[in-house]
């Protein structure tokens, strides 16, 4: 599905130039971060601002189509984290440069997107060097 410039441009600017899902600042990043369908197109999701978030490659990719991952506590299924209906910081915390997830939704997207892959810690650590973690809104 094609997105066009603009609607590119309001996807990144109201995320803030930062992954919707992990948090990880565009800036000084070597790929182009996706515009992702939170609910996906093969479901029925349309394209437009309502239903675009701005995700790093990882966890574009690691998403894909999911709406539902595996809580790794419980075993049971729940609902991916959806940055236009949810709040980031009812499903997550920082553990310094980790997230923790601390509802079913927040664990299972947390394990399905490998928010804690060891890159993605590490370049947070450095953006907490450089005064840009933890990002804005999510404390």
């Amino acid at each position: 599905m094609s997105i066009s410039d603009s609607l590119r441009w309001q996807v990144v600017e109201r995320a803030g130039n930062r992954c919707e899902y992990c948090g990880l600042s565009q800036e000084g990043q070597e790929a182009v971060f996706h515009v992702d369908h939170i609910q996906p197109v093969s479901l029925g999701g349309p394209t437009e601002l309502q239903n675009l978030a701005l995700a790093c490659v990882s966890c574009s990719l690691r998403k894909a189509a999911r709406v539902h991952a595996t809580d790794p506590l419980t075993g049971e299924p729940a609902e991916v984290y959806h940055p236009r209906n949810d709040v980031w910081n009812l499903h997550f915390r920082w553990s310094d440069c980790e997230i923790t997830g601390i509802s079913p939704t927040g664990r299972a997207t947390a394990a399905a997107l490998t928010m804690n892959r060891p890159i993605a810690v590490r370049i947070r650590a450095e953006e907490k060097l450089r005064g840009r973690h933890p990002p804005p809104g999510q404390l």
